[in-house]
């Protein structure tokens, strides 16, 4: 027969014991789609401030034509 000491005999049934037991305690998990379609509120403000520049001499080539635009 195998000639093994009982420490080695030991650590083996242990290993042996651990395995079985994770694989025993195996948990189904289901991943399932949601029955109601998912919902995202979201509460945003939009401000807007635009700012219009105009050079003293566009300005005054504006007053002086004014049927540019």
């Amino acid at each position: 027969m195998y000639n093994c000491s009982k420490r080695t005999l030991m650590m083996s049934l242990a290993g042996l014991s651990i395995i079985l037991g994770v694989t025993a305690c195996d948990i189904p998990i289901k991943i399932q789609a949601p029955d109601k379609p998912i919902e995202i509120n979201l509460n945003i403000t939009i401000d807007q401030n635009v700012r219009v520049q105009i050079d003293d001499d566009v300005e005054g080539l504006i007053e002086d034509n004014p049927d540019i635009f």
